[in-house]
């Protein structure tokens, strides 16, 4: 059904001709393929490479699953002169350290109530810096919180004491572009972000302990009438007996529930108070209240026009906000008649 590749194609076409010279056949037909597509290549536009891209004159293709780019080779982008969706770098900068302190609730313009998050960004500021020629990737290690000094060993004194730094609670890495590095000591606050953005947050979950395949995984049990005896909360069977005459691996079963680190993607930004260094996020984030999240600019939504690599560098030397900022939010109530 549909259209076949050209290598079926080109075997079709020389099993229909015979046995005697079948190969030689189906090469030259697929070549002759392959011709046509580098001469159409040198007059592609990405008009014409979205039509070709969604027709069903390509093998497996359907409309809306493949994207434009998607049956493209990388010579064929070098012939048209344009860059290859994904092929440029992302620019990235640096995140921030923030402590979960609970939740809360406000309504915004609309008179609808909207929950929230509280991070409190807790002296965060640059401990080391990586770089390609001598860890091998670039990064930034950022610190955050206080400690004391009995509290670390004398491998992490030495570390902060290299940098004249004061001892943090928490260390955490963020992958960043060469042109985002900041010097050791940069502080990092709550006006990093704006209100209205998107960010990334990843923390720890809390932890449930050994748990049961009911609470664990949502199994319904067995069942709760006559002749089930001290089995109600069971998972049952687990798998067949002499084939394969084990269990496979990732069954669902009961087990340690919860304390992984998760990730909460393209969370809105509703308030940030930069005097107190507050970040009012909307929704839930990973972890219990006084644990420490790594807050990032989110990568499905990124922000337009972020202070790259930060407030008091570069072209954002100045004007750095403080205050309080809210975000808008569009009307609920607003029908599609209007």
């Amino acid at each position: 059904r549909g259209a076949q590749p050209f290598a079926l194609r080109g075997l079709a076409t020389a099993g229909a001709a015979g046995a005697r010279g079948w190969w030689a056949q189906s090469c030259a037909v697929a070549t002759d393929h392959l011709e046509g597509w580098r001469t159409a290549a040198a007059g592609w536009a990405p008009s014409a490479a979205r039509s070709i891209a969604t027709s069903t004159a390509a093998s497996m293709a359907k409309p809306g699953n493949i994207k434009e780019h998607a049956l493209l080779k990388d010579w064929m982008f070098e012939e048209m002169g344009i860059a290859k969706p994904g092929s440029e770098p992302r620019r990235r900068r640096s995140g921030a350290i923030a402590v979960k302190c609970g939740m809360t609730a406000e309504w915004n313009e609309h008179g609808v109530r909207v929950p929230l998050t509280v991070l409190w960004i807790d002296d965060c500021r640059v401990t080391q810096v990586k770089t390609q020629e001598k860890e091998g990737y670039t990064a930034l290690q950022l610190g955050a919180g206080s400690k004391k000094a009995k509290r670390l060993n004398r491998s992490e004194r030495g570390h902060f004491a290299a940098g004249d730094l004061p001892f943090s609670a928490e260390l955490t890495e963020f992958r960043v572009s060469p042109d985002a590095i900041l010097p050791v000591g940069t502080a990092i606050g709550a006006s990093h972000f704006s209100a209205g953005q998107f960010v990334d947050i990843q923390g720890r979950t809390i932890g449930k302990g050994f748990q049961g395949p009911m609470k664990r995984w949502g199994f319904s049990g067995l069942p709760a009438s006559h002749g089930t005896t001290k089995k109600h909360r069971a998972h049952g069977s687990i798998g067949n007996s002499q084939d394969p005459g084990r269990v496979w691996k990732g069954k669902k079963m009961a087990g340690r529930m919860g304390n992984r680190k998760r990730t909460v993607q393209s969370v809105f930004v509703y308030k940030v108070d930069a005097d107190r260094n507050l970040l009012y996020v909307k929704g839930q984030v990973p972890g219990k209240a006084g644990r420490f999240l790594k807050i990032t600019d989110a990568l499905r939504k990124p922000p337009e026009a972020p202070a790259y690599p930060a407030w008091g560098f570069g072209d954002f030397a100045e004007g750095a906000p403080s205050g309080v900022s809210v975000a808008k939010m569009d009307d609920p109530f607003v029908t599609q008649s209007e």
